[in-house]
């Protein structure tokens, strides 16, 4: 019987919510997004954690996968919403949290649905319920809010060293008769939007992971294919996080012939379809023999 989680998803769990709330009281208009990454990040190892992913922060339409590249000088804005995603591992148990600030009070709608689908859901999160009633009840609760759910986007199970472990927790209703298993773990993370209901992928790639391809390369391509594997090995990374004591390289076409050469996997950027804003809520959940215990729990609740 699986009646407690195991230690360092608890402490992982502990970490991501103490960073995830402490970013969250920072993130202030103008505000320059590479320092909230970057603060993230560094309080991620100071705490005892490694960083499951790159500190996300994603505005307005932007639904995810959108981390500072090196140079960036995007602010926070004024008004919108804000979403902070935060991974973190311990020893390779992972956990996977986020929230969305609203940043001037007028879109308290989002963030007030994500929230009640997430905390609902949470009541499903038990042995034997099967995964599309989970989606049923996300996607029925934000639609009482007058939205829609991201149908394209899902939770997803975790397992050690797999962010995304194979079962998916839908934010819609679906036929799935996946049933949730006790001493599973599961990051829940509704997506409410005022638009389509879809993201789709862009041109721009901040995040990759090592490919299952392990071919040698030449010369500095080599050099930074064996580099990245070490260091990062099955966790994703970004280009922000590399650096060359060599002015002649350039780190971005080294990035580029490694996505060429399939060394590596890049993860685009994803936009609502009509631009319209996105919200998130997100907790990771150990599913005991009774009921779900929330790891990633904020001083707020």
């Amino acid at each position: 019987m699986a009646t407690s989680a195991n230690p360092a998803y608890v402490k992982a769990g502990k970490i991501a919510a103490r960073v995830l709330d402490e970013v969250s009281q920072i993130a202030v208009p103008k505000t320059r997004v590479i320092k909230l990454c970057t603060i993230a990040e560094k309080k991620i190892v100071e705490y005892g954690g490694r960083p499951a992913f790159p500190c996300n922060i994603c505005i307005d339409h932007i639904a995810a996968h959108r981390t500072s590249p090196w140079d960036d000088k995007t602010t926070l804005p004024s008004f919108g919403l804000v979403k902070i995603d935060v991974g973190v591992h311990v020893d390779g148990y992972i956990v996977d949290t986020a929230l969305t600030k609203d940043m001037d009070g007028s879109l308290e709608g989002f963030i007030a649905a994500t929230d009640d689908a997430l905390h609902e859901t949470l009541d499903l999160m038990k042995p034997g319920v099967e995964l599309g009633e989970v989606g049923k009840s996300i996607e029925k609760v934000i639609k009482a809010y007058g939205l829609r759910s991201v149908k394209n986007l899902t939770g997803h199970n975790i397992q050690r060293f797999k962010l995304h472990a194979g079962k998916t927790l839908p934010n819609t209703k679906t036929r799935s008769r996946e049933r949730i298993e006790e001493g599973e773990y599961y990051a829940i993370e509704p997506y409410a939007t005022s638009g389509s209901g879809e993201v789709f992928g862009t041109d721009f790639v901040y995040i990759f992971t090592n490919s299952s391809i392990d071919e040698p390369l030449e010369g500095t391509n080599e050099k930074l294919r064996v580099y990245l594997r070490k260091k990062y090995g099955p966790f994703p990374f970004t280009t922000r996080w590399v650096k060359s004591s060599n002015p002649n390289v350039s780190l971005l076409d080294e990035f580029k012939q490694l996505l060429k050469s399939k060394a590596i996997i890049g993860h685009p950027m994803l936009v609502e379809k009509g631009n319209r804003p996105v919200s998130v809520s997100e907790h990771t959940v150990f599913v005991s023999d009774n009921n779900p215990i929330i790891l990633t729990n904020r001083k707020e609740g």
